[in-house]
This record gives structure tokens, C-alpha cells and sequence, in this order.
């Protein structure tokens, strides 16, 4: 059992803007567990925050590279943000971005990869440029996208540079449709990406934990609204299908780029485009890293890296 401290304490509050004695009575019931305290929380319905991914305490810079029909981004950490605004650590970023569509979302190949006129692999050169910039530094996580036939899309948010910035997006439209106009949807869907951060282009794609965490909270609080079990079991999956999937599903969620009326769904602006494109599309998978959000290592759904088939 983790000790409830009040550092802890107010990681919960941050987290979820639950009062300070609910944070740390959720903490004492769920033996100081920061993940079960939250449901604890939420099902109480002491707190209305949905899953929220932990940030590293990292700063740096994500880059993203397109080329027609094949995509990749990498995420560079540094200390502070002062270091990111560096151009040796830009041009740094850069040079490792543009190597990463061949190591095709293998972190430890991009890191075993030559570094163009060093005589070493990337990883080796980072190291070297501890030294020089006298800030530590890592590659964290890299990622692919690629289609058979259309275009990848990418988009950077907050950007300082060229393909440089704190959030980055690939997106992969299948079509053999015109690619300009492709091209553009694809950047307009990207942008949609950064900033709602879907967990995956359909509901069947979702991570089953994360489902089973949203209707084990759902059927927490149908209880306890004094229902019938069959009557609750039908409020919980109304409620999957209704609030959850409308957050967090791609195609589901309403589309905020350019041209979007705040009513319609991706599903539906991807669908509205055909006639332009002259052909069907589909969205293949998308990829967003956030700067320091998600695990170290490799793409994950959601926030950090969400991939997903239409």
C-alpha cells in the first residue's frame, strides 16, 4: 500500500478537481493507487474527469515527415524548453525525423541507424550531443504510417519549425481518388486529431480495458440510481454508445477543422469529400504524439498514438 501523502493528494485533485478530503479519502480506500482512486472518484460522482493520460515531466520537440504514401514521427526529449528552442537541437530533431521512415516505427532501429556524416548511430550521436548542449537528451518514441493507395497526411501543432512542434499528427487516407484533394482532407482530419485526440478510427477498434474501465463506472452509478439490473445493464451500453464513443472514436466524434458546421461527424465530412475526390475513402490509421504524454517507447491508442483501421 502507497503511502497517502499530500503530494499525492494533490497529483489527485489536479488530476481530477475532486475537493481535497474526496482525493484523499479515495486515496485511503483504494491504498494509495492513483488509477483506482480516480474511478473511485468518478464513481462517486465526485469527479467528471474521463481517463486522462499521465505526462512525463519531459519538455523537447515531436517532428513529422510525409512522403506521398508513407509517414513517420519521432518524439526528442530535452530538460527544458529553452533547449528546444536551440537550433542545433532543431536541426538534431530534424535529422532524426528524416530517418525515421525507414526504421518503419521501430524505435530501436531508428536509434541503430547511421547518422548522416557522424560515423555513428543516432543513438551514439544523441549521447555526443548531451555534451555539447549541455542538457540531457533521448529519443523517446517513434511511429509509422503508411496506405496501399491514397496519401499520409501529417499535421504539427504549436510548431517552431518546419515538421517541428509539441504535438504531432500522421494520417493515412486509403483512396484512389485525386491526391491534392486528398492531401488536403488528410490535413484537415489531422488537425481535427491534435486536438480531440481519439483513441481509434472506429468503436471496435478501442482498447477493451479502456471500454470495461468506462462501463465498469457507467454500471457503478446505474446502481446506484435504484434501477432494475435489466434497466441498467440497457443505461450502461446507452451511455458506451452515446457520451463514451462519441468522445473518443474517430469517425464519431464532431469534426472541428475548417468547414465543419459543429454538427457533423468525421464519418460524415470524410464521406462529404468523395464526390470532390472522385473516389471512396477510408481513413487506414492515424498516429498522435503529444510531448511527453503516454508511456515511453512505442505508440499507444489515444493521446499518445492511436492507430486504427476503417
Amino acid at each position: 500500500m502507497a503511502e497517502v501523502t499530500a503530494s499525492l493528494v494533490k497529483a489527485l485533485r489536479d488530476r481530477t478537481g475532486a475537493g481535497m478530503m474526496d482525493c484523499k479519502a479515495a486515496l485511503i480506500e483504494t491504498g494509495g493507487d492513483m488509477e483506482q482512486a480516480v474511478d473511485w472518484l468518478r464513481k462517486k460522482g465526485l469527479s467528471k474527469a474521463a481517463k486522462k493520460a499521465e505526462r512525463a515531466a519531459t519538455d523537447g520537440l515531436v517532428g513529422a515527415i510525409t512522403n506521398g504514401k508513407v509517414g513517420a514521427i519521432v518524439e526528442v526529449n530535452s530538460e527544458t524548453d529553452f533547449v528546444a528552442r536551440n537550433a542545433q537541437f532543431q536541426e538534431l530533431v530534424r535529422t532524426i525525423t528524416s530517418l525515421a521512415p525507414q526504421a518503419e516505427g521501430d524505435l530501436a532501429r531508428l536509434l541503430a541507424a547511421p547518422y548522416p556524416g557522424k560515423g555513428a548511430p543516432v543513438d551514439e550521436h544523441v549521447k555526443a550531443m548531451v555534451a555539447t548542449i549541455g542538457e540531457n537528451m533521448s529519443v523517446r518514441r517513434t511511429a509509422a504510417v503508411s496506405v496501399g493507395e491514397g496519401v499520409v497526411a501529417e499535421y504539427v501543432h504549436n510548431k517552431v519549425a518546419d515538421g517541428l512542434g509539441r504535438i504531432g499528427v500522421l494520417v493515412g487516407l486509403e483512396s484512389s481518388g485525386d491526391k491534392a484533394a486528398l492531401s488536403n482532407l488528410g490535413r484537415q482530419i489531422a488537425m481535427h486529431i491534435a486536438a480531440a485526440s481519439p483513441a481509434a478510427v472506429r468503436a471496435e477498434e478501442l482498447d477493451p480495458v479502456l471500454v470495461e474501465r468506462e462501463r465498469a463506472v457507467y454500471t457503478e452509478q446505474a446502481k446506484a440510481s435504484g434501477k432494475s439490473a435489466e434497466i441498467a445493464a440497457k443505461m450502461v451500453e446507452g451511455r458506451l454508445r452515446k457520451e463514451f464513443f462519441q468522445q473518443v472514436v474517430l469517425l464519431q466524434q464532431t469534426f472541428l477543422g475548417a468547414g465543419g458546421d459543429g454538427k457533423a461527424t468525421v464519418e460524415q465530412v470524410v464521406k462529404g469529400a468523395e464526390k470532390a475526390v472522385g473516389a471512396p475513402i477510408a481513413i487506414a490509421s492515424f498516429v498522435r504524439f503529444g510531448l511527453g504524454e503516454g508511456d515511453k517507447g512505442g505508440a499507444e491508442p489515444g493521446e499518445a498514438g492511436a492507430a486504427g483501421k476503417a
